[in-house]
């Protein structure tokens, strides 16, 4: 099949692009020149949504400050309106990772716009004498303040998608809270008996964790909401109306929802990535709890036989070629990984933004690609623990009370009772013959039976308590 060709010209010379899509010969060169993940940044929709958010707000800005042919900014916001609804999203083509600063990105989505605004307006793709990428699309900006833009409202959205993702399945693991409340079991510390606790409190603790990193990313979310656009090159404002800087946040405002506010000092704002370093630390520390919760579900199901095999969880998959009836964890195997790779992405972060020169920070793509994957890994992570394993995860009552009868830990209860020297030998005791706790402290008079049954009771094991009185021991 015969390819047409239109012929577009920029600073290197003119170039054949494909007349049937909407982006132009810089973006073609993009594609020459960054063949490097084989991964586009259509892959990222919120971003290509910002960008058209970016591109409706400085037409509308620039209209109502007399720069913008009304006719012009009528189709250049006309187009903006079909990418962010969606469409012409896989004209998006340029590699997430590119040299440039992110020039690559921002010349596809002029381009794009530019030739969809063109043919609303009747014109042919290419025809720029009309409506113009550069001229008109890209007006009163540069790339240096439209992508670091585009970069915070697409995380903001991402971060408010993570948080939902986050309270989803923090909801789960309080739903097991409450349905393993009543279930008594052994606490470790450092993998060794420690003291009696409740499945419920177990699991409690996971929900907590994941609210309190919920209030982390709000908190991170609002140094993303400051801007830097109407910055232009290197934020003096260059090329832009006087005016233009505060309209177009407003404009931005009222286009996307986002709150966002420009920055009290633009070139600051334009060279500096430390929100984004911000955020980048607080997805780590929700990855790292994300994992540490990971590797207690698998350990608690270890087994099913020779491992710990207190819970069982959801049977997902045949766990091996060569050994019959093997299950895998394998729901919490996948969190533990996309946690290796976002605590990998911090230190991505970590490096570019410390790379920045001067006025600005080239390496803003891969700071976009880093966080955009762990934003997204995370919150399908979160929804996939939550459905594929916690909501199915069951208790085995019966292990988990023999455990506790069957502890040498239950003897730190006793403690106030029969003294840390008595405890201490039936402790030893136990260890060495096998016998149980109580078993012991009975057969040495050191406590009635009554006394015993009323200490060793599960709410009074599993809480702060008043020491009951010690009238009914036979202490000796």
């Amino acid at each position: 099949m015969n390819t047409a060709y239109r012929s577009e010209h920029d600073l290197l010379g003119n170039k054949d692009v494909p007349t049937e899509v909407y982006y132009g010969v810089h973006t073609l060169r993009a594609r020459e020149n960054f063949d490097i993940t084989g991964i586009s940044i259509a892959i990222y929709p919120d971003l290509i949504r910002a960008l058209a958010q970016i591109k409706k707000a400085a037409a509308r800005a620039n209209q109502q400050l007399g720069l913008l042919d009304a006719r012009i900014a009528d189709a250049i916001g006309a187009a903006c309106v079909e990418i962010i609804d969606g469409k012409l999203h896989e004209q998006f083509v340029v590699d997430v990772i590119q040299g440039g600063a992110g020039t690559s990105t921002n010349m596809n989505a002029n381009e794009v716009i530019a030739n969809r605004a063109l043919e609303i307006l009747g014109h042919q793709r290419g025809e720029y004498q009309y409506l113009h990428p550069n001229e008109h699309v890209n007006m009163s900006q540069s790339t240096n303040d439209v992508y670091p833009t585009a970069l915070k409202l697409a995380t903001y959205t991402g971060i408010y998608g993570l948080i939902d993702a986050m309270s989803y399945l923090r909801r789960s693991f309080e739903r097991k809270a409450a349905e393993f409340a009543d279930v008594l079991k052994m606490g470790r510390t450092q993998l060794q008996d420690a003291v009696p606790m409740t499945l419920g409190q177990e699991f409690s603790t996971y929900a907590v964790m994941l609210g309190e990193d919920e209030e982390r990313l709000k908190e991170a979310s609002l140094l993303i909401r400051e801007i830097n656009l109407g910055a232009t090159a290197i934020g003096t404002g260059i090329n832009a109306h006087p005016d233009y800087a505060p309209l177009v946040c407003r404009k931005l405002v009222e286009i996307s929802g986002i709150p966002v506010v420009t920055s009290p000092n633009l070139i600051e704002a334009t060279q500096d990535c430390g929100a984004f370093v911000q955020l980048s630390g607080v997805l780590k520390r929700v990855a790292v709890k994300l994992s540490k919760t990971c590797n207690d579900l698998r350990l608690l199901s270890s087994g099913p036989r020779a491992g710990f095999g207190e819970i069982n969880l959801p049977p997902r998959q045949a766990g091996s070629s060569i050994m019959p009836g093997k299950v895998n964890p394998v729901i919490p195997e996948v969190v533990n990984q996309i946690a290796f790779e976002v605590i990998g992405n911090d230190m991505t972060v970590t490096f570019a933004a410390e790379a920045g020169q001067l006025q600005l920070n080239a390496f803003e793509p891969i700071i976009a690609h880093s966080l955009f994957k762990s934003v997204q890994h995370l919150r399908k992570g979160c929804y996939t623990l939550a459905d594929r394993c916690v909501d199915g995860i069951t208790a085995n009552r019966d292990a988990l009370l023999a455990s506790v009868r069957n502890s040498i830990g239950i003897v730190t209860a006793l403690n106030p009772y029969i003294g840390y020297a008595n405890a201490t030998e039936v402790a030893t005791e136990a260890h060495t013959t096998g016998k149980g706790v109580a078993e012991i402290v009975l057969a040495r008079g050191l406590m009635s039976k009554e006394m015993l049954d009323e200490v060793l009771r599960p709410e009074v094991l599993t809480r702060p308590q008043s020491i009951l009185p010690t009238h009914s021991t036979t202490l000796g």
